[in-house]
């Protein structure tokens, strides 16, 4: 008879709340992330966790995941006290974290992804892993979900959705019944965004909690049966279902309302003052790219994921030199072969993953604030520290950038103040066009106003201004034309009388606009 993996047995009335973390309190040298701080869970309950960067959420999770321990306060589950020492222990007691970063293996296939470290064996001492018995004990999980595919499929050929919900399948085999999702649309298009929510809206109603983290206040608006806000890691306050608006979850995260997200500026100062013209790139050979910005505009590009907007930006900036075409800049046509081209020609990307081709985050702000223009901090060859102290300075009071000094590491730093360091580097450089790629991606509300100040502030100042992005109310809200793109090709230009979801996805999945 085949061995079957243990369920576990749980506790408690239906009354008692599932899950509750009371008056946590957590230190890091020099820093206090957690001041008695409390959460509560029910069962079938989608709560969601809002808070700036740097408010507490990630520490909060990580102490209930097991990867920290709370100096003070307690976690009770199924109404009595439990101790959480490491990972294992939050398993037992049903907790899953779904992490921002997947955390799959390509190589293998669905179900060994699903019982990865935990592969059932037999043959005795040869102890040979049943791939037979894998498939069979992952195939409800898949069905649970909603994810037609087989458990001996390899994942590398899923789509990322897909990919996350082999994730939320393996928790599920380890019986959670709690879901931490730590920004799980943050890599989605709007189509597997909405089957993920459906998923989480499909697990609640099964009975299974979820803690949602999410900078995507829509979102949230959509599933949350609660909002716990944290800020300065304290509490801030709670919304219950009736009154969870985008202001009050503003209000709650930053201490204020934030009246104006989106700021129109003064408009298109000079048409044509940058153009590309039959753009030919590596990832999409076959198709051509135009379109030209005006100085003082911010042309946002939108599409699904693979639509090759990041490719085309590559292909401009010179990281992946294109195979043909014209790029003009005030009427000067530019030979751009590599990154070092551009930068010379004032052009200058802000690419989507800060960390890993953004910065260098091992390095101090003054460093990589610095990098790009070490020519204009340099004297015979030999770099001028007390130069590069003044110019690092300037932008973190410029950019309001959120560091205890200049020669503070990168790394230590919240996702929006990393993206204002990279956005430093290039400001000490005066740029004549900037290319952001996806420029508010994991940063929240607070912050997100900050940048799109900024861009505001650039175009006014005469900057061309390329938005990439995948956040649709970001596109509407900051372009003054939107570009759309579907399989390397542009389908379609809308000028801003003409904005509206349904006429961005109509050009995104391929019907045409003449351009």
């Amino acid at each position: 008879m085949r061995k079957s993996i243990m369920q576990p047995s749980w506790e408690g009335s239906l009354n008692t709340p599932l899950l509750q973390l009371r008056h946590i309190t957590k230190r890091f040298p020099g820093v206090l992330a957690l001041d008695d701080v409390s959460l509560s869970i029910g069962r079938g309950e989608v709560v969601a966790l809002i808070g700036e960067n740097g408010a507490g959420k990630s520490t909060l999770m990580k102490i209930l995941g097991g990867v920290y321990q709370a100096e003070a306060g307690e976690i009770w589950c199924d109404g009595r006290a439990v101790t959480i020492r490491q990972v294992a222990d939050a398993l037992r007691l049903g907790i899953g974290f779904i992490h921002q970063e997947l955390n799959v293996l390509e190589n293998l296939d669905v179900g060994g992804n699903v019982f990865l470290g935990r592969e059932p064996t037999w043959g005795g001492r040869l102890r040979l892993v049943d791939r037979g018995r894998i498939a069979r004990d992952t195939e409800p999980h898949l069905r649970r979900l909603g994810l037609a595919v087989s458990p001996r499929t390899p994942l590398r050929a899923l789509s990322l959705a897909q990919q996350q919900m082999v994730e939320i399948a393996k928790a599920l085999s380890q019986h959670a019944r709690v879901l931490i999702m730590d920004e799980p649309t943050s890599s989605l298009t709007l189509t597997e965004t909405e089957r993920l929510l459906a998923t989480v809206k499909e697990l609640r109603a099964q009975g299974v909690s979820v803690i949602y983290i999410s900078h995507r206040l829509g979102e949230i608006e959509q599933i949350a049966d609660r909002v716990v806000a944290l800020r300065d890691g304290r509490n801030a306050g709670e919304l219950a279902t009736g009154d969870v608006t985008h202001a009050k979850m503003v209000g709650l995260m930053i201490g204020r309302q934030l009246e104006n997200l989106y700021v129109q500026g003064k408009g298109p100062q000079q048409a044509r003052y940058f153009e590309v013209e039959g753009l030919q790139t590596r990832y999409r050979p076959a198709h051509r790219i135009r379109f030209e910005v005006a100085r003082g505009e911010i042309l946002g590009f939108a599409g699904l994921v693979g639509a090759g907007r990041s490719e085309m930006a590559q292909a401009i900036f010179g990281v992946d030199a294109p195979l043909a075409g014209t790029i003009r800049l005030d009427g000067k046509a530019l030979a751009i072969r590599s990154a070092r081209d551009a930068i010379a020609a004032g052009i200058y990307l802000v690419p989507e993953d800060r960390r890993r081709t953004g910065l260098i985050t091992d390095m101090t702000v003054r460093e990589n604030v610095t990098l790009a223009g070490l020519k204009h901090h340099s004297r015979w060859s030999l770099i001028q520290r007390r130069r590069e102290v003044e110019t690092a300075r300037r932008q973190v009071e410029t950019l309001r950038v959120k560091t205890p000094s200049v020669e503070t590491t990168v790394l230590s730093l919240s996702g929006g103040n990393q993206q204002k360091v990279v956005l430093g580097k290039w400001l000490a450089l005066e740029p004549k066009v900037i290319m952001f790629d996806e420029p508010t991606r994991g940063i929240d509300v607070g912050a997100k106003a900050e940048i799109y100040r900024l861009m505001r502030e650039l175009a006014d100042r005469g900057v061309a201004i390329v938005m990439i992005s995948s956040d649709m109310e970001e596109v509407l809200g900051v372009s003054d034309r939107i570009a759309v793109m579907h399989e390397g090709s542009l389908t379609g230009v809308l000028a801003r009388a003409q904005f509206s979801e349904t006429a961005i996805m109509q050009l995104a999945v391929g019907a045409r606009r003449d351009v």
